[in-house]
């Protein structure tokens, strides 16, 4: 495999063009160590080198350091790298690496986004903006549906609440308790009824 050029990003960083169209950012250092010149052979053993000792650790680092600062969607991951010249077999890798530990979740963002939003846009501007990140439309129709799901149930329990006269005001831990088993009795999920005993308080 040839080398067909390589070209200076910073003062840091050369970006190595190779004959095949792949092409790949490595420090100036690295660049010396494996001899890359234009003209030169990169043995396919010697890329591979490349891949899994320098970009591979590279690429998961720099994807795990995206994801601390803001949750993001795969789409948003993998565009990320794509700017950061990481060939696809490298983004695919990284990808693959921190949804093996449930870091990026399109279906938690589609969750949370719906969430967090649906107070102040219309159904259709979240699934429209939840497209524009990446998402699935599947994917955000369903976060959308079980976020009206849980709005309903939540509507339930509140009725159930006013029906036992319960009052969050003066009930005491027992008293709460012995509400929260009757609606546990009565099929609700454990997050719904937290969250409308904690809204009353």
């Amino acid at each position: 495999m040839q080398v067909m050029q390589i070209s200076g990003l910073d003062k840091k960083r050369m970006r190595i063009f190779l004959e095949d169209g792949r092409s790949f950012v490595l420090y100036r250092g690295e660049v010396r160590r494996y001899s890359l010149e234009e003209g030169a052979e990169l043995s396919d053993g010697q890329y591979e080198e490349i891949c899994s000792e320098i970009l591979k650790k590279r690429a998961r680092r720099r994807t795990m350091h995206l994801l601390e600062k803001m949750d993001r969607t795969e789409a948003q991951i993998r565009e990320k790298l794509r700017q950061g010249f990481y060939p696809e077999e490298i983004i695919e890798d990284a990808v693959a690496y921190v949804k093996g530990y449930h870091y990026l979740d399109d279906s938690r963002y589609a969750e949370n986004y719906v969430r967090n939003q649906r107070e102040k846009k219309s159904r259709r501007k979240i699934q429209m903006e939840l497209m524009a990140k990446g998402i699935d439309r599947e994917l955000a129709e369903q976060a959308l549906e079980e976020e009206c799901q849980r709005e309903n149930e939540q509507e339930l329990i509140l009725k159930w609440v006013e029906k036992k006269h319960y009052s969050a005001q003066t009930a005491d831990l027992k008293e709460k308790q012995r509400m929260y088993q009757f609606l546990m009795r009565k099929g609700f999920q454990s997050d719904d009824i937290l969250h409308v005993l904690d809204y009353l308080t």
